[in-house]
């Protein structure tokens, strides 16, 4: 049962079935909602005992007591099928005290927040359903039965803060979209509500002055000058002054901006196209996928339906039973892709299964560039897995491209050559020229996305071979395509490079290093890259740990997602379970060659050296080898675990090899 958190009104819990959850007295609710103020760290019970009595002079001599029979009565109705004896999963026991273990995804005020940081990142249409969705979240005041608890207040305030924000931020995307007289309502009752906040002001001045209402807009600032005055004891701003100016002048740039004829545009081209193409005409499967490759690229919610109507749409044109049609629309998607793992593993296979017979069904004579698209599809598609297939596809599209000099498909083909030029370690100076060559042939031909997967693919090489400084370019230029082009993702991995390099390169505390990786983490939050966000926080923390001389992360909850065989033998020695790690090592599988090759058979071999497993390390030292030049792990762009050099001379005197 997954249990949901409400604390954005009075703080509720909600079972899997969406009913309420019975919290008991005060007293449990009041030690439920200080661990969620605490976000899933640990409170001592001193502390849980000092909040929870802070209107006392002294605590009962019974309150220790008493908050271990709230949190053991909070267990029960958290987890009520939890069998006896067996350690909670949520309401966590660790060190001195408890933890609230609630994952991101379940407290309402925490998706709350990432919902308002993502909507800054997409354009107007989707940021105004982001945020109205997000404010209707909204039950009360946040925290509303602690008001008066010194321990929630700061969590309150920052929770009310971001809620004004977001409401102005509504209104911004409202006057984007032409939607200056819906803005109008909620920004007064906001600027009643909240006199001293001037952009709100600004934000209702310029609703009425697009609605034809000047004299309004004039008076609106009035009265801001008058409250402003009477209950801040302060005058208007430089934004408002100018805006009474602007306002007085008629100034043109107070017209709706380009971004409100752009969506008059779409609506009425859209409008347009479906009067004018009949519904089951399959021109709309075609313009279908051209608009899902669009969306691929706007975040992680535009990412996560491209990716579900795209079989969708294939599945249809297989039903027309056309395969020249059923072609185009696979090889249309041509999505730039940089993670070597999927995120939907089912929908590649099925995707390569119908490129495969729409392969076998082309007629002779039909296009090469066809072919060659359907090979890519396959080659990108079957990344990460064992797949013979994947390679001989890929050398297939990229021939057929430089055969054609077609620069697009080219592109795409290059791309597909990438993801399959994993077959053994140390391969990133193969995959830089892969990039190189992507960067140089997208600026000639205009191709933004290509070139910004270039740049990605070229941050990750010169990562794997030590090279920062290149790979602090290569992070710019791709972060400036981003900014110009609206492409929102690649930030997530600018961010997760960033971390690597202090990592690597910087002497920080590792505490401060694990917060950065977790701050990174939560932009994995709905960026709908499953197959990249799956894991990978605890595998870098893991690697952290290991670099600074700590043991695995022992905790029994940890989902450690596709990285669980190769941290499992290091958990259990963090348990003092060498025997059950050296069985772990035993049945061990050789890592997916993907971008993480390295660094899981490195895990393996620290835990082989340890438990002296002989087999595993030679298994681990001739894969490795190859890669004695590069950096563990850090060909990802995400987490390392130091020089490669390193872990090779630690097997060869494990293994007694002559040096």
């Amino acid at each position: 049962m997954e249990v949901a958190f409400g604390v954005l009104g009075p703080v509720a819990a909600w079972d899997g079935a969406g009913d309420a959850i019975a919290l008991k007295g005060p007293r449990h609710r009041a030690v439920l909602a200080r661990l969620l103020v605490a976000r899933r760290r640990v409170v001592p019970v001193g502390r849980l005992v000092e909040d929870l009595w802070a209107d006392q002079a002294e605590p009962p001599a019974d309150a220790t007591g008493a908050v271990r029979t709230f949190v053991a009565a909070l267990r029960r109705a958290l987890e009520p099928e939890r069998p006896p004896r067996t350690p909670a999963r949520l309401l966590v026991t660790e060190g001195p005290g408890y933890a609230l273990r609630a994952e991101p995804e379940t407290v309402d005020a925490w998706r709350f927040e990432r919902a308002v940081t993502a909507a800054a990142t997409l354009p107007p249409p989707r940021a105004l359903n982001h945020l109205q969705e997000a404010l209707s979240w909204w039950r009360g005041p946040a925290y509303a039965d602690f008001t008066d608890e010194p321990w929630a207040r700061a969590e309150r305030s920052r929770l009310t803060e971001l809620r004004l924000h977001a409401v102005e931020r509504r209104a911004e995307a409202q006057l984007a979209l032409g939607q200056a007289a819906e803005a109008v309502p909620d920004l007064d009752a906001h600027v009643a509500e909240h006199p001293w906040r001037e952009d709100a002001w600004r934000l209702l001045t310029l609703a009425l002055y697009r609605t034809g209402r000047q004299g309004d807009a004039l008076a609106v600032l009035r009265r801001a000058r008058t409250l402003l005055a009477e209950q801040l004891g302060t005058d208007p701003g430089p934004a408002l002054r100018r805006l009474e100016a602007d306002i007085l002048d008629q100034a043109p740039h107070l017209d709706p901006g380009p971004g409100d004829p752009a969506e008059q545009v779409w609506s009425q081209a859209a409008a347009a196209y479906d009067r004018t193409v009949a519904s089951g005409a399959r021109a709309r499967l075609e313009s279908t996928v051209g608009l899902l490759r669009s969306l691929a690229v706007t975040g992680g919610g535009g990412l996560e339906a491209a990716r579900r109507h795209r079989l969708a749409a294939i599945t249809a044109a297989q039903e027309l039973g056309d395969p020249e049609l059923t072609a185009r629309v696979i090889g249309a998607y041509d999505v730039p892709a940089i993670w070597t793992r999927v995120d939907d593993p089912r929908q590649a296979a099925d995707t390569v299964a119908a490129a495969e017979r729409t392969l076998a069904a082309l007629p002779p004579d039909a296009h090469l560039a066809a072919r060659a698209r359907l090979l890519a599809t396959i080659a990108l598609e079957s990344r990460g897995t064992r797949s013979a297939r994947g390679p001989q596809t890929a050398r297939q599209a990229e021939d057929i491209a430089r055969q054609l000099n077609d620069p697009g498909l080219l592109a795409f083909a290059l791309n597909g050559t990438f993801m399959q030029t994993f077959h053994r370690a140390g391969l990133a100076p193969q995959r830089d020229a892969i990039g190189a060559e992507l960067v140089t042939l997208s600026a000639r031909h205009g191709m933004v996305t290509y070139e910004v997967l270039g740049h990605l693919i070229r941050l990750q090489s010169r990562s794997a071979l030590a090279d920062f400084t290149g790979a602090d370019g290569h992070a710019a230029a791709a972060e400036q395509l981003a900014d110009r082009h609206e492409l929102p993702l690649v930030s997530v991995f600018t961010q997760w490079y960033r971390v690597l390099r202090l990592a690597a390169t910087g002497s920080p505390h590792p505490a401060e290093v694990a917060t950065a990786y977790q701050d990174a983490a939560l932009r994995l939050d709905g960026a709908g890259m499953r197959g990249l966000e799956h894991g990978l926080l605890p595998l870098a923390l893991l690697c952290l740990r290991l670099r600074n001389g700590q043991p695995a992360q022992a905790d029994g909850h940890i989902d450690w997602g596709p990285y669980e065989p190769w941290a499992r033998p290091l958990v259990l020695l963090a348990r003092d379970r060498p025997n059950d790690a050296r069985a772990a090592l035993s049945s061990l599988p050789d890592p997916p060659r993907d971008l993480l090759f390295e660094a899981l058979w490195c895990l393996a071999a620290r835990a082989a050296i340890t438990v002296d497993d002989r087999e595993t390390m030679e298994r681990a030292h001739a894969e490795l080898t190859p890669a004695a030049a590069e950096l563990a792990g850090a060909g990802s762009g995400l987490l390392t675990l130091g020089p490669v050099a390193r872990h090779l001379d630690d097997l060869a005197a494990a293994l007694r090899l002559p040096r």
